[in-house]
């Protein structure tokens, strides 16, 4: 796979270092899960095999770290690594017909401040709470971004979608409250823990917002049969879209959308209904969509998604697209081996 096709020719000025040479590196960094930069050039100038497969015969030829961040920085303007990434996809998943199509998203903690406007409307928020209860959003009002989102493009639905840094709660397995400071990664992945498409948004965007771009998106790639999404995509605008697509949804029904909610006291409200479950056909469907899960832990674990030392959007962006791309190639080899 050419990477000059992305990378644009310099035609003024001093001649640059190799660019292909350091996109190999930076795929390497999230291969062997460095840390850091500085990590990668000792271990390039020490290990001359992985040295000369990312482009350099000798220790000397290896830029400095400043030209390392230069290059990532204009990698990331270039969206270079989600174009490899895409490309990558189209051609080994683009004439294969993939059964379930697993959709969730994992928080993505870094260290970075937030923005001034988001911290002015974090203290006044903080100062009309103390004044009087906020008033919840209507059912009808969360579901107007959804509806918009159907007659929009691509490319206008990534627009309209926050990528700030914020901060964001979410609640574990165990019941616990996990905040975090950062974005969020939003994942299609296929059977066989192959991820198709990626979207990094503001850490408070909610799941069901990102659902339809992300399937717009893979729907550009690959062709699938079944959507596997857990309760926080329970939304009729998303499932009529999905069924409009071609694509059998299956998604956990969400306890409030059937009269079932576990906050209902027995003792001064009625008695609450039992929650919706699923056939048992869908059931058996439905565990597949543990593979976005095993997914999300080898990012993490192995391929370098929790040491993210870049800051912004575009960067952070660039770093996970390198972590996505050396777990597709590690899962196709693991396929054709």
């Amino acid at each position: 796979m050419p990477l000059q096709r992305w990378l644009p020719r310099n035609r003024h000025g001093r001649p640059r270092k190799n660019r292909v040479a350091l996109a190999a590196a930076f795929l390497a960094k999230s291969i062997y899960g460095f840390t850091d930069t500085r990590q990668l050039i000792e271990h390039l100038k020490v290990d001359e095999s992985m040295r000369r497969c990312c482009g350099w015969r000798h220790a000397s030829q290896v830029p400095h770290e400043s030209c390392f961040s230069r290059a990532f920085a204009e990698f990331s303007r270039q969206q270079l690594a989600q174009h490899l990434h895409a490309a990558l996809i189209g051609k080994t998943q683009g004439e294969r017909l993939i059964g379930h199509l697993s959709r969730d998203s994992t928080a993505i903690a870094v260290r970075e401040r937030l923005p001034e406007k988001a911290r002015q409307a974090k203290a006044k928020k903080a100062q009309r709470k103390s004044r009087r209860k906020p008033r919840k959003a209507r059912a009808s009002e969360r579901g107007t971004l959804i509806q918009r989102q159907r007659s929009m493009s691509l490319k206008q639905m990534l627009a309209i979608l926050p990528t700030a840094c914020a901060g964001a709660v979410k609640m574990s397995s165990q019941g616990q409250p996990d905040y975090w400071r950062g974005y969020k990664l939003h994942l299609d992945v296929a059977d066989a823990q192959i991820p198709i498409s990626a979207i990094l948004t503001s850490a408070n965007v909610h799941d069901v917002n990102v659902a339809i771009p992300l399937m717009t998106m893979s729907n550009e790639r690959v062709t699938w049969l079944y959507d596997l999404m857990d309760s926080a995509y329970d939304a009729n605008a998303l499932l009529d879209h999905c069924r409009q697509l071609n694509h059998v949804p299956i998604v956990d029904p969400h306890p409030r959308r059937n009269g079932y909610s576990r906050t209902q006291l027995p003792k001064l409200a009625p008695p609450p209904k039992p929650p919706a479950i699923l056939p048992p056909a869908e059931l058996i469907r439905y565990r597949e969509r543990t593979t976005v899960e095993r997914v999300f832990s080898r990012l993490k674990d192995e391929f370098g998604a929790t040491c993210i030392r870049v800051r912004g959007p575009a960067k952070v962006m660039t770093h996970l697209s390198f972590a996505l791309i050396a777990l597709t190639v590690d899962q196709l080899i693991k396929l054709t081996g």
